[in-house]
């Protein structure tokens, strides 16, 4: 249960803080029913309890009013008095002491412009903040801290507020309507301006702006890159040249160098004949050859 009442907890912060504005440090108002009930229970630190149930930082304030109530009560809420005047002062102004009921309705007014959060146990007081816009009330009982969720009234009136501030007031629609006349009666002057034919008028001539002239302090406004230079092909992805065919008007040495081949495609060979000196003869032969 414990986990869920802090997820209900925190999801009422959120529909304030979303639809109402309200901001840490959380300003706790609280009366005297609620920082007596406090001291009985021992609920303390104040402050701690209070910011473990909101989920953020708080500030403790209460009244002059307040106050003044614990005083009159008697020596029975002594501890309640001197709890009181610990916490921070809110701004009332009165100067003839209320009760501390019509003293908080006053300070929250119609719209609770300073986003105070309402701590007190009368019952009849937590049942007329409900009808006020944008006022959180917390409340205790015994050992444990609830606020409680937003009314039905105070969504509706959230819903209301954003639908108005989605649409345009009075006051936005004619000053749209001014600014509209205003931009018709200058269009119409530069028409009449630049005449029925056309033409540059004094308008353009006006707003015309002379270039520029960058002062050149040797820098360059853009990358200079490397020029690619012509490379030469890979000699292996290269082809070889084939050998061009033979003409009817092929030059006379390649002619004779063909004829030299045997048609295997190899030069003939001179054999070297060496005379032999001896005896040797050969058949057939004369002597008198052989012996010259």
């Amino acid at each position: 249960m414990k986990v869920k009442k802090q997820k209900r907890h925190r999801r009422a912060v959120r529909f304030y803080a979303a639809c109402y504005g309200f901001r840490e440090p959380y300003k706790i108002l609280c009366d005297g029913t609620f920082v007596h009930h406090l001291i009985s229970n021992q609920i303390t630190p104040a402050d701690t309890a209070i910011a473990n149930t909101l989920g953020g930082t708080v500030k403790l304030f209460t009244t002059r009013c307040v106050v003044e109530e614990l005083k009159r009560l008697g020596s029975s809420y002594s501890d309640s008095l001197d709890a009181a005047r610990s916490l921070f002062t809110a701004r009332c102004d009165h100067v003839n002491k209320k009760s501390a009921v019509a003293c908080i309705t006053e300070v929250i007014g119609e719209d609770n412009p300073e986003h105070f959060f309402v701590s007190t146990q009368d019952a009849d007081l937590r049942k007329n903040l409900t009808k006020i816009p944008g006022v959180p009330v917390i409340y205790a009982l015994r050992n444990a801290l609830f606020l409680e969720r937003p009314s039905t009234f105070q969504q509706k009136f959230a819903k209301v507020a954003e639908e108005q501030r989605s649409h345009m007031t009075d006051k936005e629609y004619k000053m749209l309507n001014i600014q509209k006349k205003r931009k018709l009666a200058d269009e119409e002057a530069n028409v009449a301006l630049n005449g029925e034919e056309g033409g540059t008028g004094f308008s353009e001539i006006k707003n015309f702006k002379m270039p520029v002239e960058r002062k050149q302090n040797n820098i360059k406004d853009k990358p200079q890159f490397k020029r690619k230079r012509i490379k030469n092909p890979n000699p292996l992805s290269v082809k070889k040249k084939k050998p061009k065919p033979l003409n009817a008007t092929a030059p006379e040495k390649q002619v004779q160098e063909i004829k030299k081949n045997d048609g295997t495609g190899r030069k003939r060979r001179k054999r070297k004949r060496t005379r032999n000196s001896g005896n040797n003869t050969g058949e057939g032969g004369d002597l008198s050859s052989a012996v010259k």
